[in-house]
């Protein structure tokens, strides 16, 4: 029992850590600022498109790397045509009202923005009513057009390395060209 409780515990503090890590690098990066998410809405500023491209590219890689070396295993989830265009639907709409996303959140109210306790409140709101009507949910969302377990390289019919290769290019020319369009000042 105290090496469960021990793993529990040790998990608790890495999770901490690197939530900690994770904010305190959202805030220096500027991702907690209104003015930063709402250039991303209007396509005025793209430092937002860039920290996610980074982060697509830099885990694309290294889950794939690790994965051909045995380290990890990858979970697939699902791809539900229904439930992810809902979810997306909703947390873009969520996200242009509020103006910012959960992380984004978490790192406006560190920095003392109160704003972003509305939001907040809506994402605890949001997940408690999805967790009262996720079953009627699930039954109808999760069923309609579900494809199974798809990957971008099964999609396009590509070889994963050869995937990982020409998609890691097109990400570092679209970061290029981001930052030619709209240089962060």
């Amino acid at each position: 029992m105290t090496d469960q409780r021990d793993s529990t515990i040790a998990k608790f503090l890495f999770a901490a850590v690197f939530g900690l890590a994770f904010g305190f690098l959202l805030q220096k990066g500027g991702m907690g600022k209104f003015e930063v998410l709402l250039g991303q809405l209007l396509l005025t500023d793209f430092a937002v498109a860039k920290v996610m491209l980074t982060a697509i590219l830099v885990g694309m890689v290294g889950v794939y790397t690790l994965h051909s070396m045995g380290k990890v295993e990858l979970h697939i989830k699902p791809t539900r045509l229904a439930a992810n265009i809902t979810g997306g639907l909703l947390f873009g709409v969520g996200f242009a009202l509020i103006g910012y996303c959960p992380g984004s959140a978490a790192a406006a109210l560190g920095e003392g923005h109160w704003d972003a306790l509305f939001g907040m409140a809506g994402l605890v709101a949001g997940s408690y009513l999805y967790a009262e009507f996720s079953k009627p949910l699930s039954d109808t969302l999760e069923s309609w057009a579900n494809l199974g377990k798809l990957t971008l390289p099964e999609v396009l019919g590509i070889e994963r390395t050869r995937f990982i290769a020409r998609f890691s290019v097109a990400l570092l020319v679209a970061l290029v060209l981001m930052q030619w369009i709209a240089p962060r000042p």
